[in-house]
């Protein structure tokens, strides 16, 4: 059978024909059609067609997950561009390098980052623009080849600098392909998008999906927070195929599931997964491995369910999907045995074109395959290693190389000493990778310069500015001197224990503000096994990630009774910054008590207006005089009349 290589833009204008009015994209209570997503998606492929998009160009896009990114991005390859997709939370020198080095003749972005970034290329914000894009005048579709490109993404690289992966429209449509044979995806199935968009998951959850006639659901930041409303959200959508992160998917398969829900796959991925499902859930897990090269899939597995998951080993990565192949390969080039251990090889219809503008790295790592019996046929060289068993499955054995996985995402540790080594109270530094319990944690090694001790603290602050938040070390380790080999080079295996090793100083240590403040730092301690965070210190630079996240915002339930999402714990990462958030949602639950009692309701919202529920100018007299003998504070009844909502008040 002939394979489909249209690509996917002509493929989703083909479900709009077929059945326009059939929903390509949900989140709530709102929703786009086909017909609306591709006549929006052609408005502005014909809007950056005459800022010079098209085969052979790039354009940079660095949106929040919404349905304008999901928009954007598919105008823009129906312009015959490639789109470089951005988050938003790196680091404005990561982005400007990342626009740059992709050479995009357009961002498209808010105008607020484009004022920010201040490069020297067109910016398109959606709604700034919106007139001009929708005035834009038909154009005719480009031809795209399956070997032109369909989105370059960046990763970590061991130069210091991020390196972008160059995917073509070929190997995009291997993945769809694949799929949606393997899952059997119909215009009947609704698929979760939850991955950051600078992770190339979002790739998987997106264009298979509205390739099939799907309807993709987005979820909402505060679904994240929680297994519970991660759960409670599938159910509420009626997800019937949803990806998640690694890190997400154990105590997602540990909660009860409904006999009936219509969640029919669970995929996971990006990292390593320490149990496999339990008997019971009424659901296949499916476990996923593949690097950004491979196009995010290489290989895939059914998990089979267990009644001891504590004791069971960690589950296989599965065999390679079709149209791939991973080979197992000794330092001769040559296969192992079954049951021996070798590097991962992986060739087939998903290998990247190769790494833009590095063309010595691209030779590196993109090898002339000579298994395949196809000229020209190249392989991956991936730096893993793996087990073949006796019934095919691959077992991961983790990496050979200075490369790791910090929270789903590849992580090249030289990035990080190289960006250690800029500070100029640096003289030398390296990073490695540290296993506590489950979690894996980054550990930075550095030798100051004479007469200087930059702070562990400081350390971070300058990191922040070059890197994202998660390719910064929890652990900062002194060292007084090169831990060399005999014959004078580095040998790692001199480097010290982390945990007994002696560390930079964090900081002037201060005490506890408020018992607010103190009960959440013996809380934070406690939960990181680390007593040496102080209230100023970020619960994700001293080693949080989203799990541990979500077990603090469940711990603030119990112990303070207020309701935190994930996102809120990012935005006020510090013991300082959450003791005032926690006190300020503490003082509007009282506020609301108050305002029940005065106003003679059973419950008040947030967002309510005193007026509107029968706040008569007296009962705001008396509303005065509550504040004052709760709060200690004054307000005028003008300055009250003008804040009418229980929101504003508080």
């Amino acid at each position: 059978m002939a394979l489909n290589l249209r690509p996917i833009s002509d493929q989703i204008a083909s479900v709009r024909e077929v059945c326009p009015q059939a929903v390509a994209l949900r989140r709530g209570d709102r929703q786009l059609n086909y017909e609306q997503v591709d006549r929006k998606a052609d408005r502005l492929a014909a809007y950056l067609a005459q800022l010079g998009a098209g085969p052979g160009t790039t354009v940079a896009l660095c949106m929040e997950r919404s349905f304008d990114w999901i928009v954007a991005a598919l105008g823009i390859l129906r312009a015959g561009a490639a789109y470089v997709p951005l988050d938003a939370a790196w680091p404005d020198a990561r982005l400007r390098y990342a626009i740059e080095d992709s050479g995009a003749v357009a961002l498209v972005a808010c105008a607020t980052l484009q004022d920010r970034l201040q490069l020297n290329v067109r910016g398109v914000d959606v709604c700034r623009d919106a007139a001009e894009i929708a005035a834009s005048p038909s154009f005719p579709a480009p031809a795209i080849s399956p070997e032109s490109l369909a989105y370059v993404i960046y990763t970590s690289g061991s130069s210091g600098v991020p390196k972008g992966v160059e995917i073509t429209h070929a190997n995009l449509l291997h993945l769809i392909r694949w799929h949606i044979a393997a899952f059997g995806v119909t215009p009947h199935d609704r698929a979760s998008h939850l991955a950051g968009l600078g992770f190339d998951a979002a790739v998987w959850e997106i264009w298979p999906h509205l390739a099939a006639g799907a309807t993709v659901c987005l979820a909402d930041d505060a679904v994240r927070s929680s297994p519970e409303l991660l759960q409670q959200w599938m159910l509420q959508e009626r997800v019937t195929i949803g990806f998640v992160p690694t890190v997400h998917a154990a105590p997602l398969m540990a909660l009860a599931w409904p006999p009936e829900t219509p969640l029919r796959f669970l995929l996971t991925g990006g990292d390593v997964l320490q149990r496999g499902p339990a008997a019971g859930l009424p659901f296949a897990v499916i476990n996923n491995y593949g690097p950004t090269e491979g196009t995010v899939v290489a290989t895939s597995g059914l998990l089979e369910p267990t009644s001891d998951v504590a004791s069971a080993a960690a589950p296989p990565i599965g065999r390679a999907i079709t149209g791939t192949t991973v080979y197992l390969l000794n330092e001769h080039g040559e296969p192992v045995s079954e049951g021996v251990a070798g590097e991962m090889y992986i060739g087939g219809h998903g290998i990247a074109r190769g790494y833009r503008n590095l063309p010595e790295q691209t030779e590196r790592f993109f090898l002339p395959d000579p298994f395949a019996g196809t000229s020209g046929a190249r392989m991956y060289r991936t730096g893993d290693r793996a087990v073949r068993r006796p019934d095919g499955q691959l077992e991961f054995r983790g990496r050979l190389d200075r490369q790791t996985k910090i929270r789903g995402f590849r992580v090249e540790l030289d990035e990080i000493g190289a960006a250690l080594a800029r500070h100029p109270g640096v003289e030398f530094a390296i990073a490695t990778s540290h296993t506590q319990g489950a979690d894996n944690q980054l550990v930075a090694y550095v030798l100051p310069k004479e007469a200087t001790c930059p702070t562990a603290h400081e350390l971070q602050n300058h990191l922040l500015g070059i890197l994202p938040d998660y390719m910064i070390p929890a652990i900062f380790v002194h060292l007084s001197a090169l831990p060399l080999s005999p014959n004078g080079k580095l040998d790692l295996r001199q480097l010290p224990n982390p945990e007994s090793a002696p560390r930079l100083p964090a900081r002037e240590e201060r005490p506890a503000a408020s018992p607010t403040e103190e009960k959440l730092l013996r809380m934070v301690r406690q939960l990181l096994a680390n007593d040496a965070i102080a209230p100023e210190d970020s619960f994700f630079l001293a080693g949080g990630h989203s799990l541990l996240g979500m077990q603090l915002v469940m711990r603030l339930r119990e112990t303070f009774g207020v309701d935190l999402t994930l996102r809120q714990l990012f935005e006020a990462p510090t013991v300082e910054r959450l003791a005032l958030l926690v006190a300020a949602l503490l003082d509007e639950r009282c506020l609301a008590t108050i305002w029940a009692q005065v106003l003679g309701r059973d419950s008040v919202g947030p967002d309510d207006n005193f007026v509107s529920l029968g706040g008569t100018p007296e009962a705001l007299a008396v509303l005065q005089q509550r504040i004052v003998a709760e709060f200690g504070q004054t307000i005028p009844l003008e300055e009250l009349a003008k804040a009418p909502s229980l929101r504003q008040q508080a």
